[in-house]
């Protein structure tokens, strides 16, 4: 497969690259704001977020977001020895982490210099993330082009929505920066996987029953992650609701309309009728969250 789709990575890297923009993460960063800190003296009482007060959900989406895009080192070792070193492929794995790289600088430099976050305790996080190296594994080049397809789109949003909700012009350019380099490696999967639908319309298949069924953040090895998404998802940053109708049905139903595909062995149509079950189940549980979120926001205040 992968010297099958040779051309197609090489097609999809030349149009990341003329549409991809260079920026500088420092340019970013709001350095007038900072200043000396105690350890402990940084609480959002004395934070300088232009005015804005951010609460526990944004904090926590703040804090996920970074540590996310610090685990980069393992990324890289597994789409590099999953999709290969050479030619293309290599450079395309090479830039990707490249331009990943810029992201987590970006962040940081915000959270230090607005002291929006307990910086000791973000490093210890960050300790404790980067040495357990938990993050998802896809075990074949078509799970791998699945996840990433889905994985770079929910990582927009989150980055977006957490930009939006900080209230702080300055925190909304960082976020929106980051999140426009992950929305161009979103189309680079993207697209690669339905080139990949053509190859092997049948792993392919399968292997998105798999990553849909499966699907779990890249950040899930992070330290109280339970309780942190518990919170974004509280806040309506990132839910199953918006997993399923701004992923799911954009990308695995409209993008790459399994449901109309032709082609399929018994096999491939016993993967794609689970997977519309699946996507069906998807459908009802957002359309509850997103019913209970508006009947919570619908209700006086006591």
């Amino acid at each position: 497969m992968l010297r099958e789709l040779d051309s197609d990575v090489e097609r999809l890297l030349e149009r990341h690259l003329e549409r991809s923009k260079e920026w500088f993460p420092h340019e970013y960063v709001p350095y007038e704001r900072g200043r000396e800190r105690r350890e402990g003296d940084w609480q959002d009482t004395d934070a300088d977020l232009g005015g804005a007060v951010i609460n526990d959900a944004v904090r926590s989406s703040l804090i996920v977001n970074l540590l996310t895009e610090d685990n980069l080192p393992y990324y890289f070792r597994t789409v590099e020895s999953t999709l290969g070193s050479d030619g293309a492929w290599g450079e395309w794995v090479r830039r990707w982490t490249a331009e990943e790289g810029r992201h987590s600088m970006a962040i940081y430099g915000y959270l230090m210099t607005t002291r929006a976050v307990d910086p000791v305790a973000l490093e210890r996080d960050r300790m404790a993330q980067v040495s357990s190296g938990k993050i998802p594994e896809p075990p074949s080049v078509c799970d791998a082009l699945v996840y990433l397809s889905l994985q770079e789109l929910a990582t927009r949003i989150a980055h977006r929505s957490t930009g939006a909700m900080i209230g702080d012009p300055v925190g909304q350019e960082v976020m929106s920066r980051v999140a426009a380099d992950e929305n161009l490696h979103h189309l680079f999967y993207r697209d690669l996987a339905a080139a990949a639908f053509k190859v092997a319309p049948d792993q392919m298949m399968s292997a998105v029953l798999r990553q849909v069924s499966g699907f779990e953040m890249p950040g899930f090895g992070i330290r109280d992650f339970a309780a942190h998404a518990r919170r974004i998802a509280s806040a309506g940053i990132y839910d199953l609701a918006v997993h399923h109708k701004q992923i799911l049905v954009p990308v695995v139903l409209h993008q790459w309309a399994v449901d109309k595909m032709s082609g399929l062995s018994d096999a491939g149509n016993k993967a794609r009728e689970a997977l519309m079950v699946r996507l069906d189940k998807s459908a009802r549980v957002a359309e509850r969250l997103l019913e209970r979120r508006g009947n919570a926001m619908a209700a006086p205040a006591l």
